[in-house]
């Protein structure tokens, strides 16, 4: 499993590398200005439908029933099973699609309602969304191919796709002169070229993996009509960090121009260990865990969310402090380029410091939520998920006034931790989840570490900040502080971690040996 982990982290991790290059160049071309804040709602719409009925919903529904069929029936059985599915995915998201197109000015109302008060803003968003929200189809589409790929074992071409996005964005603003099409354009059309690359990628990966699939005529099967009937309820279940997001934009488009784009920018950071982390954790876990329960292997589930736990904590808790540490001075390196002035930079940063608060919760409901789709429960997810929604919804409201830009941060990562904390509970009460006493003591050793590497950054960040303002001459001081604060962060937790024995070396050189032979 780690070695499934550290393959699809991987691949995650590059891609997030590349989304920096990607954000850093729109930083430098657009900052926080209006198109900027048009483009990133329309990258924000077929985003959200993506991970709602694509990666959440979808993978929620999808893989235990593929995983079951597969173990249960064979492979012919299980390729069948997917080829309906999609075909009725086919019509279904190309009605939505068409749909989308046609009302996107009352979508628009709804996602970003304070663009109204700027008619231009407003129509611009609405020309952009247009051009993206055909990527909704493609990704979908992508993400049924993903799930195949993932239910035989084959992690590594779904993990590479995201890889494609962001080459297509980078080559839309670096490869198309703005005299030729406007850069917010040229991103918008870049969104659905990637998506067509991707599903590209996806299909040869699944012909080489021995499940080509086929087109038939739609047809409302026994195993399409499960996977359907679970995805209502997981639209909510597995998505509801995208819907907490989706609230933070519509609160953040009534906050001063530039709200949105701050945000973006500090989320996009906070996406790189929330990303590589929890999504590699979650891929792997949901396969792993429905074969478990197909041969009643009670005792082994619960040894793999032990493990994926302390796992997810040693990578999770030392992130997220970095990031809170850290915040400014990395949103000063990455991001105080060209149209992104300081005063900018600083509130993105502080909005980052905000969103890594939740980072542990974030990582470990996406770790939880797998417990309950792999036994094709998805109504217990969407209720605890329903009570997320609305408690981020009340505390945006709550924070607006007194916090401005900081409230829509502070409400999600608030809202992650209730969302993560109901799961346990209840995957306990189920008897699923039951933390031993050597996860225990392993997960208070890495907190120690955690808290060591702390106090080395808290110090050596204080000693180093005259070198920030740096940044906006364009000086390598800054980069070369923030490259040493992380040297520092990493070499601290290591140590720390080895001398507290946080880290189970013995475990790890045993898995190494068993994959070896």
């Amino acid at each position: 499993m780690l070695r499934q982990i550290a393959t699809i982290g991987l691949w995650t991790g590059g891609s997030r590398v590349l989304g920096f290059m990607r954000d850093i160049l729109i930083a430098a071309l657009l900052g926080t200005g209006p198109v900027a804040d048009a483009f990133f709602v329309a990258l924000k719409l077929p985003n959200l439908f993506r991970r709602l009925f694509g990666e959440g919903a979808f993978n929620a529904a999808f893989v235990p029933a593929f995983a079951a069929s597969l173990a249960g029936e064979g492979t012919a059985a299980a390729r069948r099973l997917a080829e309906d599915v999609a075909s009725v995915m086919v019509i279904w998201l190309g009605s939505l699609t068409v749909l989308g197109l046609l009302i996107m000015p009352l979508l628009m109302d709804l996602l970003a309602p304070g663009f109204a008060a700027d008619p231009a803003k407003f129509a611009l968003a609405v020309t952009l969304s247009r051009e993206t929200f055909p990527y909704l189809m493609l990704i979908c589409l992508s993400a049924l191919l993903s799930g195949v790929l993932n239910g035989v074992n084959r992690f590594t071409a779904a993990a590479a796709t995201p890889v494609v996005f962001n080459l297509f964005l980078i080559g839309a603003l670096v490869l198309i002169p703005p005299a030729r099409m406007p850069r917010g354009q040229a991103l918008a059309v870049g969104v659905t070229l990637s998506g067509m690359a991707q599903l590209g990628l996806l299909a040869v990966a699944a012909i080489r993996a021995g499940m080509a699939l086929r087109l038939r005529a739609p047809r409302l099967t026994d195993g399409v009509r499960v996977v359907l009937r679970r995805m209502g309820p997981g639209i909510v279940g597995a998505g509801v960090t995208q819907i907490n997001v989706a609230i933070d934009t519509i609160i953040a488009s009534l906050l001063p121009a530039g709200t949105i784009s701050l945000l973006y920018y500090a989320d996009r950071v906070n996406q790189l260990p929330l990303g590589t982390i929890g999504t590699a954790i979650g891929t792997v876990l949901l396969p792993r865990l429905s074969r478990q329960l197909r041969i009643a292997a009670h005792d082994e589930m619960r040894a793999t969310l032990n493990g994926a736990i302390a796992f997810a904590l040693a990578l999770t808790l030392p992130a997220a402090l970095a990031l809170i540490l850290l915040a400014e001075p990395i949103m000063w390196v990455l991001f105080r380029h060209g149209a992104l002035d300081g005063a900018a930079a600083t509130k993105s940063a502080a909005a980052l410091a905000a969103y890594a608060l939740g980072l542990p919760a974030f990582v470990l409901a996406k770790l939880f939520s797998p417990g309950f789709f792999a036994r094709g429960d998805t109504k217990t997810p969407v209720k605890i998920g329903i009570l997320a929604v609305l408690l981020n919804l009340a505390l945006n409201l709550a924070f607006i006034h007194p916090l401005g830009y900081l409230g829509p941060p502070l409400a999600t990562s608030l809202a992650a931790f209730f969302n993560a904390g109901a799961l346990a509970w209840l995957l306990a009460k189920k008897g699923d989840l039951r933390p031993d006493r050597g996860v225990v003591s392993r997960i208070s050793r890495v907190f120690a570490a955690t808290v060591a590497m702390g106090l080395a950054l808290g110090l050596a960040r204080a000693a180093l900040a005259e070198a920030w303002p740096a940044a906006s001459a364009g000086g390598t001081g800054a980069i070369l502080a923030l490259s040493g604060l992380i040297a520092l962060g990493l070499a601290g937790y290591g140590a720390a971690g080895l001398g507290l024995g946080a880290f189970d070396l013995t475990l790890l050189r045993a898995r190494r040996q068993r994959h070896e032979s």
